[in-house]
């Protein structure tokens, strides 16, 4: 008999004789530690490779109706003298499970050998098939139910509605039933690299192979998760403090935590505020264009105030001067902009150059509203870096739409220059490589998104051809790998919220939501980077915008709902709390639409805000309360706020993330400027968003020079393809006489 297959003999006998036959065998007499399971018995001849032979364990009881006969200790008894592999660690199981597919060539012979692997696996009983159980992030229902036996070895049960699925889970299962804890948590999902064993080339589609492949992940992952539990459970360590959350269901939010009851306070505004914000808008056609990282008091009431008056819009950054030009041609004379000052200053060129001259543009302040990446993209250290940009030939730089119209006018005189967002700025520099030559990129200011980048291309250049294509179709391994050298960014530029997701946050999450969704925004810290790009290597995450960060959660959602199953989704929030007005209102629709009938399955939402112990300010004791979103009193006597007691706005200690600038713009002055127009616009001169009368340093208008890179973003965003006037600045740097 092949080596592998006495293996794998040894191997099963000890797979069936711990894992079908849950007890303890430190004793004795063997006693049942799962009363509860009463597992199918079968034998342990380990057929021949060949697929089409019978199944790879046969059943010795199974009676012609294919009954399952009760369970009989007997049998049990007779396994445990069979265990001459029980040593064996988990590693040396994997290669040999690794080995047995390899030797199958075909995909078909694969599946039919994972459908044995299933026909092994016993079924769970149905008090077990709780929400407490199920693993996240499958397309199917998979219920893992883990424990420690007095040996402290692993022991693992799991079950699930597909064939295909309880197959992986059956495989996982013969690898680590039995493991130390340490051999459990060593083993990493790359490692079942070399399981892919549903490539079902033509057989379900491209994403029905990547939904069972992360099958193999999603299991293993909470399989660690419950084993790191109950290590700390047996060492006598406390858990872990969970983060505050909300949670949104059908039947209304409950928040779980005093940081959640801050958010979730003004997610149901006094209806008179609303009322009143929404009458003088219509009144003196007003129109409001707001960041998602507002504050939630000023989201709820906008969110709400959308229903009277159609010209409020929440968005990214991008989109907020779009809106603000179709609100222009509906009609509005005046423009209001809840975002920092970079944010009034691109709506305000954006309208110019549309035409519409005499359309007002006011901030929500008249002080400074700041921003820590337009500050470092102002600063000198930058214009040093660009220095450096300029020397080399052809070069190109990529700046943040973050930032500042003079920024990108000074920036676009001394380097070629087009604006990019965290949704496309991935797109623009590969496209960029793609149609020039020999291209050195400059990307700035955020250096944690340039490091992420970087990353991101790393594992790009160790990817397959066919792989990369699907990201750029312009691109292959060769390509990635001679660009690394190419890509530079600016060393000395973090956002102050996305800055706080460090070490102290990821190891909570590590720690108690690795199985969770993961969200990151692109200008996160390295750390909380990888975490969330290899939960979304997984089908776990999501690394990109806030837009993309709203439709990775919209999406989620609706594949659920179509699943028409109960469902709990978690959602650990990597980005600027305020988002979460845009969340909870696009889950909110997305539940009422899908709850008109009553045989609808259950699925709620929890949003998690990953924030440290020093990230809110105590005014006194407080609980979790359950929110009626139709009854806004239980909402008030709110006991803490957003932000540490110094009223910066965030905790040094690791991820509050609220911005402190964005907190800037409040309902009151949002109602002092609309209450101020027109009749007394003088006293808004320092409220209104002035246009660039100084000139660059070439003689041209900061205005104009200043919005060129903002119009090739999007005629990128509009054509895929680099405007042929940026390529001829890039190939004609060199030549002063240039025209930009």
């Amino acid at each position: 008999m092949e080596t592998a297959s006495l293996a794998m003999r040894a191997s099963c006998s000890s797979f069936f004789s711990k894992s079908l036959s849950p007890f303890n065998t430190n004793h004795r007499t063997l006693r049942p530690c799962f009363p509860f399971y009463k597992p199918p018995i079968r034998c342990l001849d380990i057929l021949n490779s060949d697929p089409n032979s019978q199944p790879l364990f046969k059943s010795t009881s199974e009676d012609p109706s294919g009954k399952i006969p009760s369970f009989s200790w007997s049998a049990v008894t007779s396994f445990t003298s069979h265990q001459p592999n029980i040593s064996s660690n988990s590693r040396e199981k994997l290669q040999l499970l690794v080995s047995e597919f390899q030797a199958l060539k075909e995909p078909v012979d694969r599946v039919k050998r994972l459908l044995n692997y299933a026909s092994c696996c016993p079924s769970m009983e149905a008090s077990l098939k709780i929400a407490a159980n199920r693993v996240p992030g499958c397309t199917a229902q998979v219920w893992l139910y883990v424990m420690m036996d007095d040996d402290q070895r692993m022991r693992f049960l799991a079950d699930s509605d597909s064939e295909i699925t309880k197959g992986f889970c059956s495989c996982l299962i013969s690898v680590l039933d039995g493991a130390t804890a340490k051999e459990v948590l060593e083993l990493k999902t790359e490692d079942l690299g070399a399981l892919s064993v549903v490539g079902l080339n033509g057989i379900g589609g491209l994403s029905s192979t990547a939904s069972r492949v992360n099958t193999w992940h999603n299991v293993l992952v909470s399989m660690q998760k419950r084993t790191k539990a109950l290590v700390a459970e047996r060492q006598g360590r406390p858990r872990g403090e969970p983060f505050p959350s909300l949670i949104v269901n059908a039947d209304g939010i409950e928040a779980k935590g005093s940081y959640a009851q801050a958010q979730a306070r003004f997610l149901s505004p006094d209806p008179l505020k609303v009322q009143e914000l929404a009458n003088l808008l219509k009144e003196k056609k007003i129109g409001v264009v707001a960041h998602f990282y507002m504050d939630p008091e000023v989201q709820g009431v906008l969110t709400a105030a959308q229903k009277l008056w159609p010209h409020i819009h929440i968005s990214d950054s991008l989109v907020m001067a779009d809106s603000a030009v179709k609100m222009a041609k509906a009609g509005c004379k005046f423009i209001t902009v809840l975002g920092v000052d970079f944010m009034s200053e691109n709506v305000r060129a954006i309208l110019d150059q549309g035409g519409f001259t005499e359309v007002g543009v006011y901030r929500m302040s008249n002080e400074r509203i700041g921003c820590s990446l337009a500050d470092a993209a102002a600063s000198p250290a930058y214009m040093d870096y660009l220095a450096g940009a300029s020397v080399s030939s052809p070069p190109l730089h990529v700046v943040y739409i973050n930032t500042s119209l003079e920024t990108k006018a000074y920036s676009h005189e001394i380097v070629p220059t087009i604006t990019c967002t965290s949704s496309n700025v991935v797109q623009t520099i590969l496209q960029a490589f793609a149609e020039v030559p020999n291209l050195s990129v400059w990307y700035g200011p955020d250096s944690y998104m340039g490091a992420n980048i970087a990353e991101l291309f790393r594992q790009m250049a160790v990817m397959t051809d066919e792989e990369i294509a699907e990201i750029h179709p312009k691109h292959s391994r060769s390509s990635v790998k001679s660009l690394l050298p190419c890509l530079h960014y600016f060393q000395d530029g973090t956002c102050v919220v996305h800055h706080l997701f460090g070490h102290e946050v990821v190891e909570r999450i590590n720690e108690m939501y690795c199985d969770a969704f993961l969200t990151a925004h692109l200008e996160v810290p390295g750390e909380m980077f990888s975490l969330a790009m290899e939960a979304k290597r997984r089908g776990m995450g999501v690394v990109g915008s806030t837009k993309n960060i709203l439709d990775f959660i919209k999406q989620k959602l609706q594949e659920a709902l179509n699943r028409n199953v109960d469902d709990h989704l978690q959602f650990v929030l990597g980005t600027e709390s305020g988002m979460v007005t845009s969340i909870v209102a696009a889950v909110r629709q997305l539940l009422g639409s899908a709850n008109s009938s009553s045989d609808r399955g259950k699925v709620s939402v929890e949003i998690v805000f990953p924030v440290s112990s020093e990230s809110v300010t105590r005014t006194a004791p407080s609980s979790s309360v359950g929110l009626n979103l139709g009854d806004s009193r239980e909402l008030m006597g709110v006991s803490v706020i957003p932000g540490v007691a110094s009223g910066e706005g965030c905790s040094l200690h690791g991820g509050c993330a609220s911005c402190p600038y964005m907190k800037m713009n409040s309902l009151d002055s949002l109602l002092k400027v609309c209450q101020d127009l027109p009749n007394n616009k003088s006293k808004l001169s320092a409220y209104e968003a002035g246009r660039f009368s100084m000139k660059t340093p070439n003689g041209k208008l900061i205005a104009d020079v200043g919005c060129e890179p903002i119009l090739h973003m999007r005629h990128f965003q509009a054509t895929k393809r680099l405007p042929e006037k940026l390529i001829h600045q890039i190939l004609h740097h060199s030549d002063k006489s240039t025209s930009y």
